[in-house]
């Protein structure tokens, strides 16, 4: 069954929105792109344009992996869209795709979406 943030990050993603919340302690900003589950927990791989991380954040911005159990404070809002490199490549944040922005991602899954619309 999904989560409350699932859905946020879902819908976030349709509308390419950004998402703002606290995670593991530190203020987030990202657009979100890839969601789906990874060993049974619901990750979200997201690119971050501001807020605080433990290690660098390059001005540009940065992809970061989120498990969504450890967000808080969650809030999607509408702004400049942020990318970064093509993320064409595999990646291990999100192994079970239901969602990719990304028409050329190689782990994207249309038909795999979880919300009746």
């Amino acid at each position: 069954m999904e989560t409350a943030h699932y859905r946020l990050c879902f819908d976030a993603i349709l509308a390419r929105r950004q998402m703002a919340f606290v995670y593991r302690g530190l203020p987030r900003e990202v657009c979100p792109h890839v969601l789906g589950l990874t060993k049974g927990k619901e990750m979200l791989l997201a690119y971050q344009f501001a807020g605080e991380t433990t290690g660098i954040l390059p001005a540009a911005g940065e992809w970061r992996c989120f498990q969504l159990a450890e967000m808080h404070s969650v809030e999607v809002r509408d702004g400049i869209w942020h990318v970064g490199g093509r993320h064409s490549g595999r990646h291990s944040c999100v192994e079970d795709v239901d969602l990719d922005v990304n028409a050329d991602a190689p782990q994207r899954s249309w038909a795999r979406h979880r919300r009746n619309a």
